[in-house]
């Protein structure tokens, strides 16, 4: 590297339109008998702070590089790649093969990676920086400008990021490691947390693989403590019983204006045990339903709330195929006859959307959003339960009268496989996840105990 220590730097130019108006603001530097470098910012403010490190390079007596014009501690090998620089890259390669959710939550993940990397001195503010990070990371708000202190935070990860070959140093990427396991907050992350953000760190490794970047996969020369994460089980007491729930949907439905239209929005998650994002994805096309009685739900797709900078079509939400199932692959739910009523009742107050959906937001016939029917539920369990009980767990979330419905499917004797088959669980993950809600099987291991004790 040919490199010099005589510099000048002049005073920041202020560019300015036909009009008179400050359109840019242009560092100048000079090194030895070379032209002049210069770099063109838009605020004021990331110029001075550019402006500051070349001086205080200056005066620190730390040479220049001849080619970048930059002082050698901020410039960098030219093999080497910027981790920031990988993360995007990684991001934009993988775009199209990720749902809008997996994008979301791989680009939450590396800039929780990219954070833990940076430096702790003269850092921004966690939020600009955060911020700052997430929009680069996603490929629809790049180019958005977000004011000077998001612009500015971006700018000094920029620069002050490692190269990815950093990772190769456990020095680095024990505490890394050790960084991904913890929160903002300072509490422990939980285990699936933890998990995401690894696996988003391993894919970008992987990523840097490919294009030469690593040689190896530093993760697995590395050890550390695994985190045990058990499948999360279905508390008994969030599970509502029928009575229960008949009555939150009668409640459901003396809420004003937003409650009716919802009633049977609730009702296919209780009754048929469908997630939120595929009762929105509920056309009427899916349904074979009989005048009264038992009918049939053919749950095909689903619209899971994402946010519109995270999908193609700019809209909150994207329709696709059903949880861990292919995109063609849907699954047939019975519709009990409490169910056929309400959706008759349904389609004859409320018609469907244009795109024949059941369920649709009341402002501009898009996804139903869960702040909406969230709020519809909180005032439902308030105005059925006491104030002890709606403190505690029962019915906390909508969510729950999912489990509902499957609990009462299982402790009705339906057999584990159909109940599988219904809730598009594998049998494994639906008895394990509804291991403490059998209360039935309780009841009469203990009855069959007494019995013995009986005997003796």
């Amino acid at each position: 590297m040919d490199t010099t220590y005589n510099v000048r730097i002049w005073a920041t130019q202020r560019r300015k339109n036909p009009q008179g108006k400050i359109t840019s603001y242009r560092v100048r530097w000079k090194l030895a008998e070379l032209p002049p470098f210069h770099e063109t910012f838009r605020g004021k403010t990331q110029a001075a702070s550019f402006h500051a490190e070349l001086v205080s390079a200056q005066r620190k007596g730390i040479a220049f590089d001849k080619a970048s014009g930059l002082p050698v501690t901020m410039t960098r090998r030219k093999d080497a790649v910027n981790w920031l620089v990988l993360a995007r890259q990684y991001m934009d390669a993988r775009w199209h093969d990720w749902s809008p959710n997996h994008r979301k939550h791989t680009a939450y993940a590396l800039m929780e990676v990219t954070i833990a990397l940076l430096p702790i001195d003269n850092r921004p503010s966690t939020k600009d920086l955060r911020r700052a990070l997430t929009r680069h990371l996603n490929r629809n708000t790049r180019s958005i400008d977000d004011g000077d202190a998001t612009w500015s935070a971006l700018r000094w990860s920029e620069r002050s990021c490692p190269d990815t070959s950093a990772l190769e140093d456990p020095a680095v990427l024990r505490p890394l490691l050790q960084a991904l396991d913890v929160n903002l907050n300072g509490e422990r992350a939980a285990a699936n947390t933890v998990r995401l953000r690894r696996r988003a760190l391993d894919g970008a490794i992987r990523f840097a693989i490919e294009q030469g970047s690593l040689d190896t996969n530093p993760l697995q020369e590395i050890q550390v403590k695994k985190r045990t994460q058990s499948l999360r089980q279905v508390d008994p007491r969030a599970v509502v019983n029928p009575m229960q729930a008949r009555m939150l949907l009668a409640a459901i439905g003396e809420l004003g204006k937003q409650g009716p239209p919802l009633v049977a929005f609730f009702g296919c998650m209780y009754y048929a045990a469908m997630r939120p994002e595929e009762v929105c994805g509920l056309k009427k096309g899916n349904l074979v339903l009989p005048s009264s009685g038992w009918g049939e739900i053919y749950v095909e797709k689903a619209r899971p709330e994402v946010g519109n900078t995270w999908t193609d079509s700019g809209e909150a939400s994207e329709e696709r195929g059903l949880k861990h199932r292919d995109d063609d692959t849907g699954r047939t739910v019975p519709c009990p006859p409490q169910l056929t009523e309400l959706l008759h009742q349904h389609l004859s107050s409320y018609g469907t959307a244009r795109d024949d959906r059941l369920f649709r937001g009341a402002r501009d016939g898009g996804r139903v959003g869960s702040t909406t029917y969230g709020r519809v539920w909180a005032r439902a369990r308030q105005a059925v339960f006491t104030t002890d009980v709606v403190a505690g767990p029962l019915a906390k979330r909508p969510y729950d009268l999912r489990h509902a419905a499957v609990s009462t499917w299982l402790n009705g004797g339906v057999e584990p496989t159909r109940v599988a088959k219904w809730a598009g669980h594998s049998v494994k993950v639906l008895l394990e996840t509804y291991a403490k809600c059998l209360d039935g099987g309780e009841t009469l291991a203990r009855d069959r105990v007494e019995d013995a004790l009986r005997g003796w």
